[in-house]
């Protein structure tokens, strides 16, 4: 069956490189919502301590400039825009480039600290998904604008709508939060998050959406910061906060099922992030990686945002050979593989 599976992915790469030769993107755009693992910008633009506006954010993106994303390069869903035929990615809707027909290919709409609980967001003053659902309803009004409403509306049933969610909601909230933990278990917290992606999903349906690939929590408890702060002087990933998202990922598949079962037309595909990046991280040499457990910023421990800056003491000089660029996320290098699976996983959503 695995490989049965590699010769079906193979086929369809070559056919789409093909596709993509002509010249026309697999869809007409993309929108993505979420936190800073898709964030392309829009936190440069708003008050909030949460930003990658500076370096060594961005060394080795195009230009070699800090962008807002949290990477030293591409995050996946760069890769994704660029596999499915894109020449340019969906512009951040705070930026300047978010205007006239740059938004013909979508929008993102992310927000770095954002989560399915609201509260998560408000705590970083970042742009919690409600906003961003008002964001993107403004996004549809400029469209109709641009493109008429008959096909304003053809590109948002058509396009490709990526969420990306939940992390921050237990790593930047939950877990250090005694209002939080000392109330709800575990799982009683991820049946709250859940809750909040099934009306998130049935609010962009309303809206028009009908191709939407959602990611699965990463496996959290491998993350620098994680195994630095909760990993009690181990080197291992923590078991135990891997369970959590493991749990909630078998949630996020029951429920995007029912939702497709719910409402006609909708296609809704659960993006498997968990297995590829555990792989990356307890098979580093198998993958091409020479360092799994510290990241590429500074110690490589714990440095994220404002904490991995130009100053930051150890910094690596390749960050190719590292999974992980700061305390949570990954290196380029690591988000192409990703995007790779994604996009394997994520067939029907671009055939």
């Amino acid at each position: 069956m695995g490989y049965s599976n590699s010769l079906l992915a193979t086929f369809f790469f070559l056919c789409l490189e093909l596709y993509v030769i002509n010249g026309q993107p697999l869809v007409p755009a993309m929108f993505i919502f979420g936190d800073s693992v898709v964030d392309a910008g829009n936190n440069n633009y708003i008050y909030t301590i949460v930003k990658a506006n500076f370096r060594p954010y961005g060394r080795d993106f195009v230009h070699h400039k800090p962008t807002g994303r949290f990477c030293n390069g591409k995050l996946a869903a760069d890769f994704t825009a660029e596999n499915i035929g894109f020449t340019s990615y969906p512009p951040a809707y705070l930026s300047e480039e978010a205007n006239g027909k740059n938004l013909l290919i979508g929008a993102n709409f992310a927000s770095g600290a954002s989560g399915y609980y609201e509260t998560t967001a408000k705590l970083y003053h970042a742009i919690p998904l409600s906003q961003q659902l008002e964001h993107f309803k403004d996004y549809q009004r400029k469209l109709e604008g641009i493109a008429g409403k008959t096909n304003a509306s053809s590109i948002i049933s058509g396009g490709l709508c990526l969420v990306s969610s939940g992390s921050s909601d237990f790593i930047q909230n939950y877990y250090i939060n005694p209002l939080l933990y000392k109330v709800y278990t575990p799982d009683q917290f991820s049946d709250i998050l859940i809750e909040s992606f099934s009306a998130f999903v049935q609010k962009l349906y309303g809206l028009g959406v009908r191709k939407i690939g959602v990611s699965t929590l990463p496996p959290l408890g491998c993350l620098p910061a994680t195994i630095t702060v909760f990993g009690s002087d181990s080197n291992e990933c923590v078991d135990k906060i891997n369970g959590d998202a493991v749990s909630f990922n078998n949630k996020l598949n029951a429920t995007s099922q029912s939702l497709v079962n719910k409402l006609s037309g909708l296609n809704l595909v659960v993006l498997d992030i968990y297995q590829p990046l555990h792989d990356l991280v307890t098979k580093p040499s198998e993958n091409g990686f020479v360092e799994a457990r510290r990241a590429c910023c500074g110690t490589g421990l714990l440095e994220t945002s404002i904490l991995c800056n130009k100053k930051s003491i150890g910094t690596c000089a390749n960050a190719s050979e590292y999974v992980f660029w700061d305390g949570f996320h990954p290196t380029e290098a690591a988000n192409k593989i990703l995007a790779d699976d994604l996009l394997s996983s994520g067939i029907s959503l671009i055939s």
